[in-house]
């Protein structure tokens, strides 16, 4: 799988299940802190009020999850020269 490197207030997409957080696959939130140095990211999940305007939306969620178990949406498209970066689990 490739994934971009992950910053503070990226827009993120679940990758996997999280049915122990009501949380599943292709789930969209928000990377609010960056945790271990960049190992693991808390992300927070929003209804629709919030939605990707980051307005007066309600959390629903919010857990720490390794990078493997999210990735960086973009909403332009990528550069050419751009590499994408490989992660292992």
């Amino acid at each position: 799988m490739t994934q971009s490197t992950i910053n503070l207030l990226d827009i993120v997409a679940l990758t996997v299940d999280l049915p122990e957080y009501n949380l599943y696959r292709g789930q969209v939130g928000t990377v609010v802190e960056l945790l271990a140095g960049g190992a693991a990211f808390e992300v927070e999940f929003s209804d629709a009020c919030g939605g990707l305007r980051r307005s007066n939306g309600r959390t629903y969620e919010s857990v720490g999850l390794r990078p493997e178990q999210i990735m960086v949406l973009h909403f332009e498209p990528a550069s050419p020269d751009s590499v994408p970066e490989m992660v292992t689990a």
